[in-house]
């Protein structure tokens, strides 16, 4: 396996650092003044002007949708192992992603559209996505069912003529607050008597639908995640055409097998970049500051957590391209285990150097003077997101299991000492 990244790549992390310097770091500050602004005055829904304003300089700079491989769509997509990278620098900033129309749910659901969609499907929601001028939703868990088990979904999705009529609770619904949210990917229950995996459908409701509500955001450790937002949504007789099914009844499971496969890698990306950047703000901090009259840097309890920090950081990132590497090359089913791997390591990594840096700065690193407080709330979630790490354990121990299973006539041998 060679990660050495290809010349263009090269190229593009170059023009992206650049970026980073003149127009995402510099506007942090803006971006959170902006959101807070809008919350006193009523509304912290209301997507930001600072994003909007960056998103054509992202598009000038050939930044844009870097995350599709293999569209025509989007013929600038990269491979996974090209994407990597570039990922990983988007995510040491929590908005830097959407910059780029690179940020999720949108990403997965840009996927979904691609590999499974009808043609006119792709029209009328992929196309205005593709450029940034519309946001999504994916409607899958639910409050009343343990939804790390994707075929305990209830939403009822029932056939009735040249219709499918919606039914159900969903929560978590990263994006539904965003007025700009125009589509929902919805996973739902077509056939209660199907086999354990063909019970499941997904199909494409338009946000604006009658019967649709948004009953509130759901806070993550205090954070609304305004204009984003993680909302529940009740859906009560959604009508909407029978022609919004993807791929067909039954289907929902595989589509959202091979939906998460990528979002996984996109999550643990992002981690290792606001991984890095948390290692820095905690070593400059720790330059900068003396207790007890000597350096904090040089108290070896420190120097102990910074070098563990470069360890897991360094092993994580591998994982992560290992993973890539293998997507690319040899598919997703394929590369399951590791993409398990890397959704158990990254988000446990990325917490644990976060609360260092958090530890690092004192009491400043649980306010909003600092990103860490912010950036360790979206680590903790992405232990559940996209699947919790005990399910995938659970996957990746019954792979291993597998490798050793005793085969018809085979004789477990045991080991014999020498007299």
């Amino acid at each position: 396996m060679q990660f050495e990244y290809s010349d263009k790549v090269k190229a593009m992390q170059a023009r992206l650092l650049a970026f980073m310097d003149e127009h995402i770091y510099p506007n942090e500050g803006r971006f959170f003044k902006e959101i807070e602004d809008n919350r006193a005055k009523g509304n912290a829904w209301v997507p930001t002007k600072i994003v909007e304003e960056l998103k054509p300089f992202a598009k000038e700079a050939g930044l844009w949708n870097l995350f599709l491989p293999k569209s025509s769509r989007a013929p600038q997509g990269l491979s996974n192992l090209e994407y990597a990278p570039m990922c990983e620098i988007m995510g040491r900033v929590p908005f830097a992603a959407e910059v780029f129309n690179c940020s999720a749910p949108d990403t997965g659901n840009m996927e979904t559209f691609e590999r499974y969609a009808s043609e006119a499907l792709k029209d009328k929601w992929l196309e205005p996505l593709l450029r940034g001028e519309i946001r999504s939703a994916f409607l899958m868990t639910e409050p009343d069912v343990a939804s790390s088990d994707a075929t305990n979904i209830q939403c009822e999705i029932k056939r009735e003529g040249d219709e499918y009529v919606i039914n159900g609770r969903k929560w978590w619904s990263s994006g539904a607050g965003d007025p700009r949210c125009a589509v929902y990917i919805v996973m739902g229950k077509t056939d209660p008597e199907a086999g354990r995996h063909q019970q499941q459908s997904m199909i494409i409701v338009p946000a604006n639908t009658p019967g649709i509500t948004v009953v509130r955001a759901l806070s993550v450790f205090g954070y609304d995640d305004a204009p984003h937002g993680h909302m529940e949504v009740v859906l009560k007789n959604v009508r909407v055409p029978a022609t919004n099914m993807l791929l067909g009844e039954g289907r929902g499971f595989e589509i959202a097998q091979g939906r998460l496969g990528p979002g996984r890698i996109h999550h643990c990306m992002r981690t290792i970049g606001i991984s890095e950047r948390a290692l820095e703000l905690m070593c400059k901090r720790l330059n900068s500051r003396v207790a007890f009259g000597r350096e904090v840097a040089k108290q070896t309890v420190w120097q102990e957590r910074i070098a563990e920090a470069r360890c897991m950081i360094e092993q994580a990132r591998l994982l992560t391209l290992k993973a890539a590497y293998m997507m690319d090359t040899v598919g997703n089913k394929v590369a399951k285990a590791e993409i398990a791997m890397i959704k158990i390591v990254a988000p446990q990594m990325a917490c644990q150097i976060i609360d260092w840096a958090i530890q690092a700065h004192g009491a400043g690193g649980l306010s909003q003077d600092f990103p860490l407080a912010y950036a360790y709330a979206h680590q903790r979630t992405l232990r559940f997101a996209d699947g919790p790490d005990e399910v995938h354990r659970n996957s990746l121990a019954k792979l291993e299991l597998a490798k050793h299973l005793l085969l018809p006539g085979d004789v477990e041998m045991p080991i014999t000492r020498g007299a």
